[in-house]
Parts: structure tokens; sequence; C-alpha cells
């Protein structure tokens, strides 16, 4: 329901770049006036706070019940890239996110995703092909060409990936990248290939050469890759090119806080709080071209009042004129709907998980927290009874992922980083296809986590070796049905517990998501076998060290 009222405040004026006294007047559900006054009320009033980069579905939540938490904390609209999804249902995937998100009042939009599957080196539910493409971008309610992974295809002159850029060309809609570690050159051809914007930056230097090629850049801060310490910098040299984004979002960290915690850390570090503001209000809006208010007369009434500029504590969030949260507590309600899904795993045996021992040296995954790159290291194989075991006194585990889409033999590998001392853990939220992924000390404790995701058609699961404790994921195998602080209570008890087997990782679930993540470099695992990602091909698991 729209509302008409007046507001007295702070006005924070991110177009003119100005803060003053004064009322808005808001009718209908749109900003009518805004009068300058002599006097005003202290608090602050500032449009709502837009995430420039997002997969809903890496929150586990739905899109409604997404923006019913994330109201809470001054968002008001998401950029929202469903590629998750996509890799499993395909275009059906695409239609429940955006349908679902009709529910809520909040602002989802939605991309067209670029890369179905993500490579062809792994197994997907899906494929979105050129076609498609074309299909989705004509749609008013898809904005933008989701992030090109596919960054050699751009380079060297895919014709599949240059026409889905052109298609994004022909409706006049940007492109969002994916481009993590290129050199100057390279940031040239892909830049110039009508890619504007990156969230993979990890170096100011890497951002400042792809903001000379033209782009802009999204500084990250999710809940496993963390690149806002690096990258903030940019707001002093470069702010017009700058927003903020958390790619991907698990729901205790959605509960405790949005883009809200890094406008408060970037004003808190002496940062200009108008240049702030603008990273997640003005510059999205404008490079988006999104139907958000930016506080201006004629403008949707999307806006927040905030105590002040320096605690930043959010007390009202307003969405077309619609109060949706206050002093913490949203008022959207949950909503019922269907759940789509496509899982077709069967059960596994710990037979199934043997590795035979084999000539040389074991080429093993290392991984590290708050980071989505890994790196390769080579170690001599623990063997039992003529089988590579997990060496848990060096850290060197077993991993696998394994096909969810119908039944095929499992793909082994190891892992150093997650520090796991007894018991196992597996989900079916791994980037990009989302097939079962799973790490464990043991193989009868990762075939009972890994049962338990067949059992439920998706979810993420956590035993130490005697209890066993499971979010279940039916909606995709990727977001639960549940109510979203429901669900962001379960998730935090399982990773607690996840937590709790031993190791460093402040996410263990969000890290062991990645290390299926073919496009990021070094070593990764797909359904299909270990990736080497410099060399962009698959590698064996024993490197022969005797030549």
């Amino acid at each position: 329901m729209q509302n008409s009222f007046t507001l007295s405040g702070q006005i924070v004026d991110v177009v003119a770049g100005t803060i003053f006294p004064g009322k808005i007047e808001v009718r209908d559900g749109k900003i009518n006036s805004i009068i300058p006054c002599e006097v005003a009320e202290s608090q602050f009033i500032l449009p709502g706070l837009i995430d420039a980069h997002v997969h809903i579905e890496s929150s586990m939540l739905v899109p409604a019940e997404f923006g019913r938490l994330a109201v809470v904390h001054g968002t008001t609209a998401t950029v929202s890239d469903p590629h998750e999804i996509a890799n499993v249902l395909g275009l059906e995937g695409i239609d429940f996110m955006i349908n679902n998100g009709k529910f809520s009042p909040f602002k989802f939009h939605f991309g067209a995703p670029s890369c179905v599957p993500a490579t062809g080196f792994e197994s997907s539910g899906a494929v979105i092909d050129a076609g498609q493409i074309d299909q989705l971008l004509k749609r008013d309610d898809i904005y933008y060409l989701s992030e090109m992974m596919n960054f050699p295809g751009v380079i060297y002159g895919d014709e599949d990936v240059h026409q889905k850029l052109g298609f994004a060309k022909k409706y006049n809609k940007p492109v969002d990248g994916h481009a993590p570690g290129l050199d100057s050159e390279n940031i040239k051809k892909y830049a110039g290939a009508g890619i504007s914007t990156d969230h993979e930056c990890t170096t100011i230097e890497e951002a400042i050469d792809k903001i000379h090629s033209g782009m802009h850049i999204l500084i990250r801060e999710g809940s496993a890759a963390r690149n806002f310490d690096a990258l903030v910098q940019l707001l002093a040299t470069h702010p017009e090119k700058v927003m903020f984004c958390s790619d991907d979002k698990h729901p205790d960290d959605l509960v405790a806080g949005h883009i809200n915690l890094l406008v408060r850390r970037a004003i808190k570090a002496g940062f200009k709080p108008m240049d702030v503001i603008r990273a997640c209000t003005l510059n999205p809006v404008r490079h988006y071209k999104l139907p958000c208010g930016l506080l201006q007369p004629g403008d949707p009434a999307d806006l927040v009042i905030v105590d002040n500029l320096a605690a930043f504590n959010i007390q009202k969030t307003y969405i077309n004129g619609e109060l949706v949260a206050t002093d913490g507590k949203s008022l959207l309600p949950s909503y019922a709907y269907k759940a789509p899904n496509r899982f077709f795993a069967p059960v596994f045996t710990v037979i199934d998980l043997e590795v035979k021992a084999a000539k040389g040296k074991l080429k093993v995954i290392q991984a590290f927290d708050g980071d989505l790159v890994t790196a390769k290291i080579v170690v001599n194989p623990v063997i039992s009874e003529g089988n590579v075991s997990s060496d848990i006194e060096n850290d060197i585990l077993k991993i696998t992922v394994i096909n969810r889409y119908k039944s095929s033999k499992p793909a082994i590998a190891f892992i150093r980083g997650f520090g796991l001392l007894r018991g196992a853990m597996a989900s079916t939220v791994a980037h990009d296809s989302h097939n079962i992924i799973c790490i464990g000390t043991n193989d009868a404790d990762m075939v009972s986590v890994i049962n338990s995701l067949v059992e439920h058609r998706g979810g993420i699961s956590v035993t130490d070796g005697h209890h066993l404790d499971i979010l279940p994921l039916p909606v995709a195998g990727l977001m639960a049905n549940i109510d979203g602080y429901e669900a962001a209570g379960k998730y935090e008890q399982i990773n607690k517990k996840a937590i709790a087997l031993g190791g460093p990782l402040k996410a263990p679930f969000m890290t062991l998501s990645f290390m299926a993540l073919l496009v990021i470099p070094e070593l990764k695992l797909s359904d299909k076998g270990l990736f080497d990602g410099m060399k962009f091909s698959f590698t064996e698991l024993f490197e022969d060290t005797s030549a």
C-alpha cells in the first residue's frame, strides 16, 4: 500500500552532492516535494541502499525472504545475477526468481546469466545459449548481461561469447565482468569488448588498471571473498567509479548486516560521506539504469532514515513510500510458493570414494580463508591398503564433487586449508553447477553427509562422526523454503558445528562452495575431475616427479 506523509531531517542529496535541513513530502509513494528549511530534525534522510552485485541464491533464501531481511539494514534494491539457479534450472529458474521477487516491494533487478554452464568442464542442470540470451535481454524485467566469467573467450574471440556481448549492445544494456588477475593488455581487450564492471579485484593496482580501461569497480565484501580493505582507497581517488556489493552473503551474515556495514566502515575510515553513500545509491542507479529513487522530486520514495552518518544506525526503511522496516524489525511478511528442483543423484557407499594409489606425488588444492583463489601444492600421499586416504595430521583431506543431475562416478581429489580433525561436511551449493561437494576426514562420514543431501534433494550437512545436522535446501538445492530468520539460525548452528570440527575458516561452507568454481584459479575440482585454472584444462591427480 502506498502512503502519503511528510518527513523532516537532514536531506542527503546524492545528485547535487549536498546535505541540508529540509522536509520531504511523499504522496502516493513518490517524492512530491523537497523543501529546504532553516531548522529540521537531526535525523538523516538518504536514498535506499543498493547492493550492486549479488547472487540471491547464495543467501540460501528465496528473493522475497532475502528482501524481508535486507530492508532492516536499509537495502531497498539489488542488482541480482540469477546465475546459480540458472545453472540448475535454466530459464525456469530465472522466471522463478523474478516471480518470487514480485511478492515483495523490494526492488530486484535481475540479469541474463552469460555463462550457463560456466565452463564445459563440469555437468550442469541446464544450458542457456546465445539465442536464449537474446530473448532474455529483450525483456523489460532483465536489466543487464550478468558477469562474463569466460574471460578467455572474450580475449581470444570465442564466437558464442561475442554473440552474447553483441546482444547486450543491441539492447543497450550493460555487461558485468568477472576477470581476476588479467594483465594490462588483456584488461584492455576485455573492457574493449563492452564489459563495464568487475568485482574480482584483489589489489588496488589491478583495480586502477581496470578503471583506466573504462571499467567500474565493485568493492566486494561477502561471506567468503572480502576485498573492502584492499580497495576502499578508491573512494578517495576514483569515487565515481566505485560501487559496493556483497556477491555472496550467507543468511546469518545477512541477519547481521548488509551494505550498511560497508557505509559505516568507509565513513569511519575517513572517506567523504557523500562519496561513500553515492557508491551504493547514485552510482549503481546511473550505471544500471535502475528505476530506484534518489530522493528527487518525482522519484519513487525509496529512502532510509539514519540517526547520523557516523554511527549510521538504520531507523526506518521505505520502498515506494511503504514503511518496510523500523528499528531493526522487518515489516514484510513471508509468502508461500512452489519450490522447483532438479536432483537425480543416487545413494553412495564408501567403495565409491576409494582412490587407488598411483606413481608420483599427490596434487593438492590449497584453500585460503576469505579468498576464492586457491593454490597448488604437491605432497607425498598417505596410503592404506592400496588406497590414498586423508592425512589429518597434515591437513590433507579428501574432497569429492558428485554429479547431482544423473548417476555417475564421484570425482575425488585432496585439499588443505580446512583443518578438520574429525567428521565431514557436504553441500549442494557448489559454484557454478551446484553438484554435491563434500570434504571429510574419513569415507564413512563423507558418505553419511552425502546421502543426507540425496535424501533431501539438496542442502548443507555436517557430522562430527556421531550426530548429523542438515539444513534442507529444496528450492533448486540452493535455497530453503522456510522463514529467513529460521533458516539463518539453522545455518549458523550448522556452520558453528563445522567450525568446531577444527580449522581456521570463518565460513567453511561458503569456502567449500567455491572449491568447484573452475573459473577462479589455481586448482579446483569439478564432477569430471581435477582442474587446473591456470591452464584451463583437466590435470592428473598424481604428478610424476621421478623424471
